[in-house]
């Protein structure tokens, strides 16, 4: 209708000039305007919906699985521990942080379309993902194969080589390994960072944990400085040197001393790095993580932050993820143990 009204006042104008001409102009510049409009209107709707699409896409999803509870209070808090870690990632836009309570969910579902799975939980020959005869490490890996962001925290970066260590290495890089690692309960100083996303607003910091340290790397990479192998790109974050008597022990278990950790004396080793693997995805290992109390420390836990962000392949903040925990959050969630006598 409104375009008749149009082609109309078109032939009222000319109308009684007997220019056959004039109508004939007028109307084709009438149809281009028209046609033209039509095109803006048309790509300010694929515009608009594409970013409404975009917008969605860009959510990502963090699945942090938490072991069954272990160790006396405060220690090994795997289930408040994956409680905290969300609390801090609720406030950062476009990313969804789901925890699973107690070990492997019974409903897989919660990992349907996750960008990134961590799981802080014990490990060794009991370790969660190599139950079931190796389905669950079949499952990673297709998870792995996808892309998706894998970490491993504390206890759970320890399996047994001819178990799932080969698995760890294609994931993380790399794995905590029986009397090849060590586990001394020690306070490292980190004073300096690669530049990375994960190290974003992370400050100078020293704390005492357990702080596990030789690794079994891909490639037999040291821990002390950055590397590539076969399309993996390694880089320590969290790195510290520790003293003649750190490596001399007592080391947890067992007691130590082994020969080849002393005579690595003087090199520095990594208790947190990440990689990024050749099928795009991206994963960390964490060592720290024994003392929940730790948490409340601001540095300890903005670059553990930063690392899920950033194996979900999700915006690390410049100033990295601010967050804050008061005493009461530290004693929430926690598991009912025994206090050690």
């Amino acid at each position: 209708m409104c375009r008749h009204r149009g082609l109309e006042a078109v032939r009222s104008r000319c109308s009684g000039r007997g220019e056959r001409l004039c109508y004939s102009f007028h109307v084709y510049v009438f149809l281009r305007v028209s046609l033209l409009k039509s095109i803006i209107a048309f790509g300010l709707l694929i515009t608009s919906a594409f970013s409404f699409g975009l917008a969605h896409a860009e959510t990502k999803k963090i699945v942090l699985v938490a072991g069954k509870p272990s160790h006396p209070p405060r220690m090994h808090e795997f289930n408040a521990g994956v409680q905290l870690m969300a609390k801090c990632l609720s406030g950062v836009p476009e990313v969804d942080v789901q925890f699973v309570l107690n070990g492997w969910p019974q409903d897989e579902t919660v990992f349907d379309d996750a960008d990134a799975v961590v799981f802080f939980m014990d490990g060794g020959g009991k370790h969660e993902i190599v139950q079931q005869d190796g389905r669950r490490l079949k499952l990673i890996d297709q998870w792995a194969e996808r892309g998706v962001g894998l970490g491993f925290m504390h206890y759970g970066v320890e399996v047994l080589a001819d178990q799932a260590g080969n698995e760890m290495k294609r994931w993380i890089g790399g794995h905590y390994e029986h009397l090849f690692s060590c586990n001394p309960i020690w306070q490292p100083a980190f004073e300096s960072f690669p530049e990375h996303p994960v190290t974003r607003g992370v400050e100078p910091f020293e704390i005492k944990d357990e702080w596990y340290f030789n690794m079994r790397f891909v490639s037999d990479f040291s821990g002390d400085r950055s590397g590539a192998s076969a399309g993996m790109k390694f880089v320590p974050i969290l790195v510290a040197v520790p003293s003649a008597d750190v490596r001399d022990g007592p080391y947890v278990y067992p007691r130590g001393p082994y020969p080849h950790i002393q005579a690595s004396e003087g090199r520095a080793e990594a208790m947190m790095w990440t990689v990024e693997r050749e099928d795009g995805g991206r994963g960390f290992g964490f060592t720290g993580g024994h003392f929940h109390d730790n948490w409340g420390n601001d540095n300890f836990r903005k670059v553990v932050l930063n690392g899920l962000l950033w194996i979900a392949q999700a915006e690390v903040p410049e100033g990295g993820v601010e967050s804050s925990l008061t005493s009461q959050d530290l004693d929430a969630n926690l598991d009912p143990k025994r206090p050690r006598r």
